[in-house]
């Protein structure tokens, strides 16, 4: 993969390869690819324990929620691996306009448009990662102590992986700010961004709290 094209798409690596490729010098994946990737692990978690907890008469209570889980967990996955592919190729994007002629007023101003253009791009991928990161964690939140107890440290996993993620993605868009020469969405971005990751750390906090505690959890209502 070049600095012009992320080719296919990272769903279509052995976890070898993105690793491997993730350490090369290329540009891409890079920290926000690998942030949504680490989500996507995160996310298999969620519907693994939701499976290994359906159909258990010891744990019927929590059916509705199982159920909820096992597809978001499904969801979530895919819509990870997605968003490593567009953080890439906003990256590219990013890096194309940067390379646009300056050699004339003219070439000038079409670059800075450019840039920014592709800075808001660049925000906007990691920025869905973070929101998905949110709904995560609150999916590991349902299943603490609501699913099979030799499966709980599984579900504490997909929380810290889906709040780590969360604050790598974050990173991305925060980096990119400035670039969009835009202040008001710049100021609101980061309003956004730094309310999502209270939020989420807050749910990933209480996922261990409830695993650690090793309590079982009311169920949640059909």
């Amino acid at each position: 993969m070049s600095e012009t094209t992320t080719a296919a798409s990272f769903s279509d690596l052995t976890v070898g390869q993105f690793v491997e490729r993730l350490a090369s010098a290329e540009a891409v994946p890079g920290g926000g690819a690998a942030s949504a990737v680490a989500a996507a692990l995160g996310a298999s978690l969620i519907s693994m324990v939701a499976a290994l907890s359906t159909n258990r008469p010891k744990y019927a209570a929590y059916a509705v929620t199982h159920a909820k889980c096992l597809a978001v967990g499904h969801e979530l996955a895919a819509e990870f691996l997605v968003l490593a592919d567009r953080d890439a190729e906003a990256y590219v994007g990013y890096s194309v306009a940067l390379k646009l002629p300056r050699e004339t007023d003219e070439q000038k101003l079409t670059r800075q448009a450019a840039i920014q253009i592709a800075a808001k791009a660049a925000s906007e991928a990691p920025f869905d990662c973070v929101k998905a990161c949110g709904r995560l964690v609150t999916a590991a939140e349902a299943l603490a102590g609501r699913s099979n107890v030799n499966a709980a440290s599984d579900v504490l996993v997909a929380a810290l992986l889906g709040e780590a993620a969360a604050r790598g993605a974050a990173e991305n868009v925060l980096i990119n700010l400035p670039a969009t020469g835009d202040e008001l969405y710049a100021d609101s971005m980061r309003w956004r961004v730094d309310r999502a990751l209270h939020d989420t750390a807050a749910a990933a906090a209480r996922t261990r709290e409830i695993v650690l505690s090793g309590q079982s959890q009311e169920p949640e209502p059909a």
